[in-house]
């Protein structure tokens, strides 16, 4: 499994940014899509994921109605759409695969075996 992220930049304070991640995975498998981030001298941070084969989505506490995950089957993408970014969301944000997760698992950055090589996002004051 292969991920690809990308959309990564500088944006003002309350802006909004859409980060890409392509992944080499079948339509219809049994793969969970995860965003985590890292932000300097602080641990890796859970995100949300989504699962590739359909359903809901589940997010981190402070990322919970700003940001939004979703995907594109025909592109091999998955998404995360973050809105009204504040400084506190500066990070390199890494989007991960695993397979067979379930909801209480998805958020442990250990249970993810592929990782894309990460995009950095900075949000300005």
């Amino acid at each position: 499994v292969q991920l690809q992220a990308s959309g990564g930049g500088l944006v003002q304070a309350g802006g909004s940014l859409k980060l890409s991640c392509t992944v080499s995975i079948r339509t219809g498998s049994n793969y969970v899509m995860g965003w985590f981030r890292q932000a300097p001298g602080k641990e890796r941070e859970f995100v949300g994921a989504i699962r590739w084969s359909g359903g809901g989505q589940t997010y981190g506490g402070s990322m919970k109605g700003r940001f939004t995950i979703s995907k594109d089957n025909a592109k091999n993408t998955v998404y995360l759409q973050m809105n009204s970014l504040e400084p506190e969301d500066t990070a390199v944000y890494y989007c991960a695969a695993a397979q067979r997760l379930i909801i209480s698992e998805m958020s442990y950055d250990r249970n993810y075996g592929y990782w894309g090589q990460g995009t950095q996002v900075t949000v300005s004051s």
